[in-house]
């Protein structure tokens, strides 16, 4: 199959488990693919999963809210809103049950946006965060403003296009963020590139302290039902994090670069990754694996650290960078600008 705007042939397989997981779970999946530079809708239809592509340039981060998607992109952060009420008429008929249209974006400049996360203001509106990794910040979008800092490690003695730490993740707890994952705790310029195998930390974001320390290349943390868990990237690890004492606990291993984690019904969708041999990834521990690895998503039973399906991508994409579940969603699309018109009423 194609990718949407791209002339990449894309293949993948898939476990006899995977759409029977998913139907279970009843959920479906967004994976964004960052080199590819596309976001991915995964469902099911007739027992077969189904891949739906929008293309955008270095798709990162993702984040799925009631009504409307958000997604990091090169320069800017892309809103998509939920128009499912159309689903159903688009070919081939009756095959979709929901649909996301890009409506907006705001344009932020090359900030190397990594994750982004829905919360909520004290209002109780939608408060989108943004993992903003060239200035070492957390921070929020205003169409005024390239972004507004709102946040910022203590060992950070300054806002600079710098890439000092190489804060990427951030997991969010009662509708703000509560932890962070950088892959060094440094204030020189790009200094995390000095020593990423066991340089990498959660961070706790109300105290600015680390929870852990000595991870590879962490990504991605996540909170939930009073558990913290960390992808420790660099050895292809999940993790679960104990955040009074520090201590972490392997759940999976995995044959891939970990980057990207959805936490659903007592599972794990894990994002996998190639890696290229540059001076970021070569040096990566699982490096000396990289013969072996894939790309795609892994699906672990949490209480066991059992793999119970994967999706792998043969060719077109070699990493993934996000992986997020979208609740009550059987096979969603990505419809195109000439597939649907949006006119008022």
């Amino acid at each position: 199959m194609r990718a949407a705007g791209d002339a990449t042939e894309i293949g993948f397989h898939y476990s006899a488990s995977f759409p029977e997981v998913l139907g279970a779970a009843g959920c479906s999946l967004l994976v964004s693919t960052y080199q590819a530079g596309q976001l991915v809708a995964i469902g099911v239809h007739d027992g077969r999963p189904t891949l739906s592509f929008r293309r955008f340039d270095q798709a990162m981060g993702i984040a799925v809210g009631p009504d409307r998607v958000a997604i990091g992109g090169k320069g800017q952060v892309w809103s998509l809103r939920d128009h499912s009420e159309l689903a159903p008429a688009i070919e081939p008929a009756g095959r979709y049950d929901r649909c996301w249209l890009p409506r907006t974006s705001v344009v932020t400049g090359s900030i190397q946006c990594h994750e982004v996360a829905w919360g909520t203001t004290a209002a109780g509106d939608p408060d989108l965060w943004v993992v903003n990794t060239l200035f070492s910040c957390l921070a929020g979008l205003d169409s005024s403003y390239s972004f507004v800092p709102r946040w910022r490690p203590p060992f950070i003695s300054g806002l600079a296009a710098q890439d000092r730490c190489h804060l990427n993740g951030v997991a969010m707890r009662d509708g703000a963020p509560a932890f962070v994952t950088v892959m060094a705790q440094t204030d020189e310029p790009a200094g995390w590139r000095a020593a990423r195998n066991d340089s990498g930390a959660v961070l706790d974001v109300a105290s600015g302290e680390p929870v852990t320390t000595g991870l590879a290349m962490p990504h991605s943390p996540r909170w939930q039902d009073g558990n913290l868990f960390v992808l420790n990237s660099g050895l292809g690890r999940l993790e679960r994090v104990d955040p009074a004492t520090g201590q972490r606990d392997a759940v999976a291993a995995v044959p891939g670069y970990a980057r990207g984690l959805a936490l659903h019904g007592g599972l794990a969708f894990v994002g996998l990754s190639k890696i290229r041999e540059t001076a970021i990834f070569g040096g990566a521990p699982i490096a000396a694996y990289h013969d072996r690895l894939v790309c795609g998503v892994g699906v672990i039973e949490l209480a066991t650290g059992t793999t119970v399906a994967t999706l792998q991508f043969d060719a077109g994409v070699t990493e993934i960078f996000d992986v997020q579940v979208v609740p009550g969603a059987r096979c969603p699309t990505l419809a195109g600008d000439d597939e649907v018109w949006l006119l008022p009423a």
